[in-house]
């Protein structure tokens, strides 16, 4: 039956091609259309399959060409050609070589004042043009010209003609040759005519696809350089931006701005960011490193300007590629088992971090902490911050060291519940309005509120100093201070009295602990300062904060906002008012603006311009030594009006989307809050947009690679309080000092008859800070052999987290770890009494001091130098493999390694594996895998926490093996020392795509 249908449309072909009868023709025509109109897509490709383009296309030209055309066979033939060259890929250069283009053209031209017959022209001419290749011989042909006889002037009388006549101009202008005669023709000034008259004449939005079909064509034109030089020169960018300002919540108008929006973007000028130079306004000298040039100077010369966008690739870590030529395909590289980077004597030196291995049970019993200071020993074991009287105490009972009394709302609702599941036993701030102040539903829970409910007098004169000044600490006298009769002569006496003041409970963190941590804490600015929140110390909030709902149209309203600073520039104050590229301050403390600062632990803000009275443009440092990885923020900032929407635009972003377009939001701290008592970060920001913005990198800091962009992310915030001092950051902040604390601490909480806690130095990292190794288990029920042995015999856990700075996220769910592990819980215990936990819960200390996003010291990404690591240049990474080439080489390869990280661009909690059958399966690899032997136990885990973890998801999950992730942890483990249950955990910024609220802190832990 096939074959007979086939057999006959091939028959009706070839009739035809070759009939010369037009009876016939009209006849063959009716049963195509016929046959075409009844079906689906398939009868026109199946069509197209047995010749049926080029046999239309054959009696086209054939009829064209007769002394007197018959439009009675051409029409319809015009309606079978357009509808057949819309599936036709190859129908422009059929069209082109059965030289179709030249009579189609000619008949266009001989029916300009016949409608019906130019409109079956132009429907044709529509679907030659989607080949680039026709289109630029239509142009050389003078379609052209032809068309703008057709659209001009402005008339209302053939709108069907016209709508046909922009499309195919839309279309032609698509080819570079032909947006190079428009420009040359002048037709950029008269469409931009054209579309002034329409959008004045087309009050009741009727004509809305012509005005359509006019903005695409100088869309096409705009993508060269003298097309944008032609637009502006004849004021486009003026006339466009004043038409769309009173329709753009017409949603009736949406194809018509949404192409203004476009065309406006692509022509705002192309500019360098406004910095001194691209490299990072900290350097630190390392070993080895060759002596560069000195950074360039960012100038309009330096941008190569294209017309087409560059789409980044994302460097987040451990994204799977779409393309699957990043899979490793070669098996001897996926099964092979390279041996170890270092002699084996070297190894030996990792015993000295294996205590548990061969010390005696005496040994076990040692007191921890015993090498600390005095200095930091007196508060060393409170999980809180002290009250009055247990500062004069120095210490606390038996009883109140108990951690598991410490836990705040043990017995509430997981939080994970409510992020996965979508409801809570809490009360939730689900309804509250964009931009409204969070801490007024902590206000409402009645959190430690001062009992006279209003500040102390001198909170104020605390709140206007700079910040806490480091080297005066440990001076006799500090700049700090309550008022002018009372002058505290120590830093410690300044905490206590705020802590006198204002007592507050916070688990596992002292503020004069964290002082003696930060004095020690090393930077490449020496940075004497200490950020607020870092020493007061943080609480979650009360519940859950949902993500952001955004309002529809507001990207596009901000967008505008941007594109008229270009148009009407004396609007714009445009004053530096802070950088870290000026030697002297920029502020003056009675100046009208807000003030900034970053010079602090983790800090990041390299500049920030005023541009409007409640708007402004903020920078941020690239990582030291490099000059990009620019996403990381954390910033204070001063001097601000209550009840005031300030906008803040980071206008030096480089990946090309963000959470912050799907929910997320910034973090704030407020240090009036504190001081009520809510210490607590949470989620701030309404009308959050992450958008490519008009700055583009320079060929300079590409690499000579042209036309990298920046993007935008900017939000509002509604601050709490008049003259507060707030912090504002990417995510919740843990800094280096703060880890310390709270392993000191933690060390000092345990039950040292029960729970095994050792904390050493792995190494010292370049900037000469120590990098922690953190051991955790049960101590042995006893000192019999028996017991001894089965403590010894353990198997042993590694894991680890921050190598990439930015991710503080690891941080908090590393915080979770190290607090569960030591707690009462019974499954903690469980865990204590089977496995050896190794922990260096901070890979890249340096980074995460100096502020940076991903990069070391060196600026380079440490999770790509697991390869080859050197002892003098990647310490950390070197001494973390070390570690676990030794086990390794005693027959005690860790039987589960996750590395902790963040995602900025996906959702929830997963983690990424390795496997060899997975990986050759995606890549539809020939090499068999039937015979491959693989220790499926990878997912195990994966599974596990699929069911137990609300936050986690299975489906998010990969297992595959890229060539780009060679030097990664996770494939440097599984494939060296034949880890198979090697991971990467991923934890989102954000929150969920489960359930509606964003991810605390709680329940990162």
């Amino acid at each position: 039956m096939a074959e007979q249908e086939a057999s006959g449309l091939q028959v009706l072909l070839r009739t035809l091609q070759s009939s010369s009868d037009r009876e016939s023709i009209l006849t063959i025509l009716q049963l195509l259309g016929d046959l075409l109109s009844g079906g689906t897509d398939r009868r026109i490709r199946y069509m197209i399959s047995k010749g049926g383009s080029e046999a239309l296309l054959q009696t086209l030209v054939d009829t064209a060409r007769t002394a007197s055309p018959d439009y009675d066979i051409l029409l319809p033939l015009f309606r079978l050609l357009a509808k057949v060259g819309l599936r036709d890929k190859k129908f422009g250069q059929k069209a082109l070589e059965l030289e179709a283009l030249d009579v189609t053209l000619i008949l266009a031209r001989k029916n300009l004042c016949h409608s019906q017959n130019l409109l079956h022209c132009l429907w044709a001419l529509r679907v030659f043009a989607a080949s680039v290749t026709t289109a630029a011989m239509l142009g050389i042909n003078g379609a052209m010209e032809l068309l703008f006889k057709v659209i001009t002037p402005y008339t209302q009388n053939r709108t069907r003609i016209i709508r046909a006549a922009t499309e195919v101009l839309a279309a032609l202008l698509k080819s570079k040759s032909n947006s190079r005669r428009a420009v040359n023709r002048g037709y950029v000034v008269g469409l931009l005519r054209l579309h002034q008259d329409w959008h004045s004449h087309d009050t009741a939005n009727t004509y809305v696809l012509i005005r359509r079909g006019l903005l695409l064509c100088l869309k096409h034109i705009a993508a060269l350089r003298s097309g944008r030089e032609a637009f502006l020169a004849a004021q486009g960018m003026e006339t466009l931006f004043s038409t769309t300002q009173n329709c753009l919540d017409d949603k009736s108008l949406e194809p018509v701005i949404s192409i203004v929006l476009q065309i406006l973007r692509q022509c705002y000028p192309k500019s360098p960011l406004p910095l001194v130079t691209a490299s990072s306004a900290y350097a630190f000298p390392v070993p080895g490193s060759v002596t560069s040039d000195p950074p360039c100077v960012l100038t309009e010369e330096d941008f190569e300007d294209d017309g087409d966008e560059e789409v980044d690739k994302d460097s987040d870590s451990e994204d799977v590629k779409e393309e699957d030529d990043d899979l490793e395909t070669d098996v001897n590289k996926l099964t092979s088992k390279p041996g170890p980077d270092r002699p084996e004597e070297e190894l030996r030196q990792y015993e000295a971090m294996c205590l548990e291995l061969s010390c005696s049970f005496e040994d076990l019993e040692s007191k921890p902490g015993d090498d600390l200071s005095f200095e930091e020993t007196q508060y060393a074991n409170h999980h809180h911050i002290p009250t009055a009287a247990s500062l004069k105490r120095h210490c606390l009972s038996k009883d109140q060291l108990s951690w598991g009394q410490e836990r705040e709302d043990t017995g509430r609702t997981s939080l994970l519940s409510t992020v996965k599941m979508g409801r809570s036993s809490v009360h939730l701030a689900s309804g509250k309005a964009p931009g409204m102040n969070p801490y007024q539903n902590a206000q409402s829970s009645g959190l430690g509120i001062d009992s006279s409910g209003s500040e102390i007098p001198d909170i104020q004169a605390f709140l206007n100093e700079d910040a806490w000044d480091i080297d005066a600490m440990s001076c006799p006298r500090m700049s700090a201070s309550f008022s002018n009769s009372t002058r505290p002569r120590d830093a410690t006496e300044v905490i206590n009295k705020l802590l006198q003041t204002h007592p507050q409970h916070i688990p596992f963190h002292d503020p004069c602990l964290y002082m003696a941590k930060a004095r020690r804490t090393r930077s490449v600015a020496d940075f004497k300062m200490m950020a607020f929140p870092d020493l007061w110390g943080h609480r979650p909030p009360p519940s859950a904060q949902p993500m952001l709902e955004r309002k529809c149209g507001i990207q596009r309203i901000k967008i505008f906002e941007d594109i008229r600073r270009l148009l009407q520039p004396s609007d714009i104050i445009n004053k530096v008012v802070f950088s870290l590229d000026e030697p002297w301050p920029l502020q003056d403390t009675a100046s009208d603006c807000l003030r900034f600062f970053s010079k602090f632990e983790s800090g990041n803000l390299r500049k920030a311009i005023q541009v409007r009275e409640f708007e402004y443009d903020l920078l941020v440092n690239a990582d030291v030594n490099n000059t990009q990885h620019q996403q990381w923020f954390y910033f204070r900032v001063s001097g601000m009006r209550a009840a005031v929407p300030y906008r803040f635009n980071v206008i030096n972003c480089e990946k090309p989307n963000s959470q912050f377009n799907y929910g997320m939001q910034p973090t704030l701290y407020s240090v009036k809050e504190a001081l009520l008592g809510r210490p607590t970060w949470i989620r701030m920001g309404h009308e959050i947009c992450y958008y490519k913005n008009h700055y583009h990198q320079s060929a300079a800091v590409t690499g000579g690679a042209s036309g990298k962009c920046y993007y935008t992310l900017t939000f509002a915030v509604t601050f709490p309080h008049d003259e507060d001092v707030c912090y504002l950051a990417y995510h919740y902040p843990y800094t280096y000092s703060a880890l310390m604390t709270h392993l000191d601490i933690l060390e000092k909480s345990v039950n040292p008859k029960q729970v095994y806690f050792r904390q050493e130095v792995l190494c010292q990292t370049l900037g000469g800070n120590s990098c922690p190794l953190v051991t955790i288990t049960a101590m042995p029920e006893s000192k019999s052999a028996d017991h001894v042995e089965q403590f010894r015999q353990r198997p042993y856990q590694v894991i680890t987290a921050r190598v990439h700075p930015g991710e503080s996220n690891a941080s908090w769910v590393m915080k979770g770890t190290l607090e569960f592990l030591v707690s009462s819980d019974p499954v903690a215990r469980l865990l204590r009494e089977n496995f050896i936990f190794k922990i260096i819960p901070m890979l890249n200390p340096d980074g995460v001091i100096n502020g940076n996003h991903r990069c070391s010291l060196r600026g380079e990404d440490l999770n790509r130098q697991w390869l080859s690591p050197r002892a003098h240049l990647q310490p950390t990474i070197y001494h973390a493999k070390g570690l676990l080439y030794y086990l390794s080489s005693i027959g005690r390869s860790p039987v589960v390694f996750c590395d902790f990280h963040g995602h900025s661009q996906k959702k929830n909690v997963f983690l990424y594996g390795c496997s060899i059958k997975e990986t050759l399966w995606q890549a539809e690899s020939t090499v068999g895998t039937s015979t491959l032997v693989e220790d499926v136990s990878y997912r195990t885990l994966p599974k596990i926490l699929d069911k137990l973890a609300p936050a986690f998801t299975m489906s998010s999950c990969s297992f595959l093996v890229e060539k780009s992730r060679a030097s990664t942890a996770r494939v440097v483990v599984w494939r060296e020392m034949g880890v198979s249950r090697s991971y990467t955990m991923e934890s989102s910024y954000c929150g969920c795509n489960q359930g509606p609220y964003q991810l605390g802190t709680w329940t990162l832990k």
